[in-house]
């Protein structure tokens, strides 16, 4: 042990100083395995031609330019040219944004990066854990990762999980005075712990070894690196509704082909129409669109304290139905103030107001002295690491200038057993004026039981009564030793006293309560204080209403599994929870065909976390092994945020519907179109060169727009609602059949004067109509309401496909294209024809 802290020039105490730290973070590298290679610019480029439909149109394209060298014919070069520009710049568009997806990712990675205390300049201080270097003294506790490689210095009923490495499913014991040898196997060094393993129980004070690729599981790391891209449920149900429709439009195509044949249409024009036809019959680029509103949906909700660690959980977000919170931190602002004191010797319940009784400051050192956490003043802002009811207590004797610092350089702890949610207890052993004084600080009824010395009823009295002013309640209790028995510790104890503490609750959460209620989502409290504290909080708040029952751990472990199903809608809270209460509660929603949301810090929240359908971690207070398990990280510990999450995802889903919506409505009116001109008049309206720019670059602007629609005012109803749920896939035909009419129309008018002109006249009608429909579909109710036009992005987007159409129609362009010449006259008649769809789907909206 002495050799590695001279190793690193590092004192135990005060740990690495700034400067040495900077100096190995240089030499060593960042603390972090090396990921697998990221796709080059090229290889990005050349993917987006992997799709079938896209290779078939180059092929076409190549057999277009074949034909025009055979024919000799310059104007025969221009459509293959055009078909191959614009997928070119499909291509470039889906490169950017396949680089603006892993920037986002990279972004959030950095966000919910593992953070480590340690021992810097002779401070306590949180980093993230990149920057450990070898050398650091770091601090760990029951639910962090270790970050690296280490060796223990100090270690209390220290137990690691190590499955990841040794494979071992139960946890390894740990102990700093164990010597082992260092060639010995992985699972025998007991003095050491490593990077990627958790803390299962106990605390332990470590030197830094080996840090990123040289820790042992940066030797397995390609282990690690093979992580695939996830196809959200969505995605593979548009997916297999992508092939479903390229079925048809196979079949479609062929019979067009075979028509044109025998109609003796020129091979190479209905060969490139049925291709083209093809491609606009299949939204290909309907995955990628998803993909990308997901993308942007996970960087607006990071932006707002929400951290999505897998893109299929803002699916499952917007059909959660059940949102199971903690209370502290997440109802409450998690900002704990010692409030009243009880002292045993007193019977006097007293008011924290810096002005105490000898008797309270005594009852406030003990309560240190059994506390982990820690408060440190520095230029005046007070910072509190730990969890808040310890450093509540650990602020209250610091406001009468005693540190924890001062009382453990005095009082020397001997021996601990750290807190532990399903004792709901901790201990310490100090030493004390030549005695070993045992202290053991925890819930009232838990101590109340293991005491034997103490007016136990006279406190009973007072902790009611402070949890009925939610107040959480500490109780602290203490015995002399001359030996330390772990077994006998907690034992035989003499009754102290009771500190109270209030975390009120949080001024948006009996607004996000409501917004629950709203949204159609049952709020539930869970929690382990007192259930008269979480009675209060839940009342105040409006979780816990007139016909609403509130009930204990022990109540629901007494309660059969039938009887409880039965119950479950109208339990709002729950106190004194286990970890497998919480399990429980989650899998008994979910037996009801219910979503459920669930939050949790601690490592025993972990099973529930990942049994819940979303695993929301606490990122202020919650543990590395809690984040692990979670699909969520609030980086702001707030009940408002899950809330705003859940709303949010429910407007993604929605606004990926509309977009469905869009895409295919529109396909579906193009081979319409294509398909019912070549039965009645054996030609077709639109050239493959005019359908490619349709589908690809003006159809391809307002649908990604309309995935970034803001919130709807009633969006209580998408939660479990099904792709084609409220009639969607009869409104796709409908607007297809609609689309497609107009467009023949406007195309037989044109036909009177020319073939050409005809073309021209479909041309636009389909273009505008389609740009029109965007706006149809985004307004839901009555087009013309305020709401219609704000969403700025479809505004912007639909100008700038209008104009596009503008620059192929008036510009010399045309000619690529094969339009004639329009008058202002014949424009304006063309766009009354557009108008038409809207006012029958108006009428149709009405009924």
């Amino acid at each position: 042990m002495k050799d590695i802290l001279k190793k690193y020039n590092v004192d135990e105490k005060k740990g690495l100083t700034s400067d040495k730290a900077c100096e190995l973070l240089l030499k060593y590298g960042k603390n972090q395995l090396k990921e697998k290679n990221k796709k080059t610019l090229a290889v990005k480029f050349l993917n987006q031609f992997r799709d079938l439909m896209i290779i078939i149109l180059l092929i076409a394209a190549i057999i277009s330019f074949i034909m025009a060298i055979v024919e000799g014919n310059r104007e025969e070069f221009v459509e293959p040219i055009l078909i191959i520009f614009i997928v070119l710049v499909n291509a470039i568009m889906g490169v950017i944004q396949e680089n603006k997806a892993e920037k986002s990712l990279d972004a959030l990675k950095k966000m919910s990066a593992l953070h480590t205390r340690v021992i810097r300049d002779g401070k306590e201080n949180i980093i993230n854990s990149e920057d450990i270097v070898p050398g650091d003294i770091i601090k760990l506790e029951a639910g962090d990762f270790v970050p690296a490689d280490a060796s223990l210095l100090e270690s209390t009923n220290l137990r690691c999980d190590e499955s990841i490495l040794t494979g071992e499913s139960l946890p390894s014991s740990k102990d700093a005075s164990e010597e082992i040898l260092e060639d010995a196997p992985i699972g025998d060094r007991k003095n050491m712990i490593f990077s990627g393993c958790s803390v299962v129980l106990g605390t332990a004070i470590a030197v830094v070894t080996e840090t990123g690729m040289n820790t042992q599981i940066g030797k397995i790391a390609n282990l690690l690196n093979n992580e695939e891209d996830i196809k959200t449920p969505l995605q593979k149900k548009v997916t297999k509704l992508s092939k479903y429709l390229g079925i048809t439009a196979v079949f479609i195509c062929t019979i067009i082909f075979i028509i044109g044949i025998l109609n003796k249409v020129s091979i190479k024009s209905i060969f490139m129409t049925s291709i083209a036809l093809a491609v606009s019959a299949i939204p290909e680029g309907l995955p990628a669109t998803i993909t990308i509103i997901l993308a942007i949906g996970v960087q607006r909700m990071a932006s707002k304290n929400a951290i999505i660690r897998k893109l299929p959980a803002v699916e499952t977000l917007g059909s959660a139905s059940v949102i199971c919170s903690d209370k502290t931190g997440t109802l409450t602002q998690n900002k704990m103030t010692l409030k009243k004191a009880y002292t045993d010797n007193q019977k006097l319940e007293e008011d924290i107001n810096g002005n105490n009784s000898d008797s309270v400051k005594e009852l406030l050192k003990y309560a240190v002295l059994c506390s982990e956490g820690s408060v440190t003043v520095d230029k005046g802002e007070e910072k509190h690491i730990g969890d808040p009811t310890e450093t509540s207590i650990i602020k209250a004797l610091l406001d009468y200038g005693i540190t924890k610092d001062e009382l453990e350089s005095k009082y020397k702890r001997l021996y601990s057993i750290p807190f532990d949610s399903e004792r709901k207890l901790m201990t310490s052993v100090n030493k004390m004026e030549d005695k070993n004084v045992v202290i053991v600080k925890g819930a009232f009824d838990v101590i109340a039981k293991r005491c034997i010395k103490g007016d136990l009823e006279s406190a009973y009295n007072v902790n009611n009564k402070m949890s009925e002013n939610a107040l959480r309640v500490i109780a602290v209790a203490y015995k002399y030793v001359e030996k330390i028995q772990e077994d006998k510790l907690e034992d035989e104890l003499i009754f102290m006293g009771l500190v109270g503490m209030i975390d009120p609750p949080r001024d948006e959460a009996k607004k996000s309560v409501e917004t629950c209620k709203r949204l159609g989502i049952k709020p539930v409290m869970i929690t382990g204080d007192h259930i008269i504290t979480a009675k209060a909080i839940a009342k105040e708040i409006g979780i816990l209403e007139e016909n609403d029952l509130a009930i204990t751990g022990k109540e629901l472990d007494d309660l059969e599994e039938s009887e409880f199903i039965k119950k479950i809608e109208h339990i709002s809270v729950y106190a004194r929870v286990s970890p497998q209460n919480k399990i429980r509660i989650v899998k008994a929603w979910q037996s009801l065909g219910k979503v459920v949301s669930m939050t949790g810090d601690g490592v025993n929240d972990a099973p529930a976390l990942k049994a819940a359908d979303i695993g929301c971690a606490m990122g202020i207070t919650g543990t590395d092994v809690a984040k692990n398990a979670s699909d969520m990280i609030l980086t702001d510990d707030n009940f408002a945020t899950i809330v705003y999450a859940v709303s949010y995802g429910r407007t993604i889903y929605r606004n990926i519907r509309k977009v469905i919506e869009y895409l295919i409505g529109s396909n579906i009116g193009e081979i319409l179109t294509v398909f019912i001109a070549m039965i009645l008049w054996k030609e077709t309206p639109l050239e493959s060169i005019q359908l490619l720019w349709i589908n690809l670059v003006t159809d391809g602007f307002p649908a990604l727009a309309l995935g970034l629609t803001k919130e709807t005012k009633d969006i209580s109803s998408v939660a479990n609602e099904d792709i084609f749920a409220n009639k969607l896939g009869f409104r796709m035909v409908l607007e297809g059949i609609v689309i497609s009419t107009v467009t023949l129309l406007a195309f037989y008018m044109g036909r009177k004067t020319s073939v050409e002109m005809g073309k021209t006249f479909a041309f636009v009608v389909l273009s505008i109509t389609q740009i029109i429909l965007s706006f149809n579909i985004k307004a839901e109710g009555f087009i013309l309401n305020k709401e219609t036009f704000s969403n700025k992005y479809l505004n912007y987007a639909c100008l700038l496909s209008a104009l596009l159409v503008v620059v192929v129609l008036m510009t010399p362009v045309k000619v690529f294209f094969g339009f004639n010449s329009l008058s202002m006259n014949t424009l304006f008649l063309l766009l009354g024809f557009t108008l038409i769809p809207t006012v029958f789907f108006e009428i149709v909206k009405l009924f």
